[in-house]
């Protein structure tokens, strides 16, 4: 291997294994992203039955201010239960069924897109690290082919 001409490409080797384990890194950072954000829909749901909770207490008490204050936090619910009034509990019990409703729709929406996703990086990955390695490939066939004609001719 001492007589090993300079353009033979095997540098190459080390380069090709380095991008292509960047191209599994990439992978798997989507795919630690992916695992983060699966399950926000389940976090906002236990934050809004909190809320919930808390609306229901301020309003068997009778505090419209601590209800009011509460609005921003509520968000979309807030609507759909104040003002409070003789029907609150029906009203904050419809509209938890509502938000579980919601939320599942969001939590099977955000799966799916996170599907997809992996499945596009997985795609686009690959296929650029397979197009990377048929270049080094050629590349070094072209190499070696062009040293072996040089040695013939001395």
């Amino acid at each position: 291997m001492a007589d090993a001409p300079q353009g033979s490409g095997r540098g190459m080797g080390f380069g090709l294994l380095g991008f292509l384990m960047m191209c599994f890194g990439v992978l798997g950072l989507t795919g630690l992203l992916a695992a983060q954000v699966a399950p926000l829909p389940l976090d906002r749901a236990l934050q809004r039955e909190v809320l919930l909770d808390e609306a229901l207490v301020a309003g068997r008490a009778g505090n419209a201010a601590a209800l009011e204050a509460m609005r921003v936090r509520l968000g979309d619910s807030a609507q759909a239960i104040l003002p409070a009034g003789a029907d609150f509990e029906a009203k904050v019990a419809a509209e938890r069924m509502a938000m579980r409703v919601r939320r599942l729709a969001e939590a099977e929406a955000t799966a799916t897109r996170l599907r997809w996703m992996l499945i596009l990086v997985t795609l686009l990955a690959g296929g650029f690290g397979s197009a990377m390695m048929l270049a080094v490939i050629r590349h070094a066939g072209r190499g070696a082919g062009e040293v072996a004609a040089g040695r013939e001719l001395r």
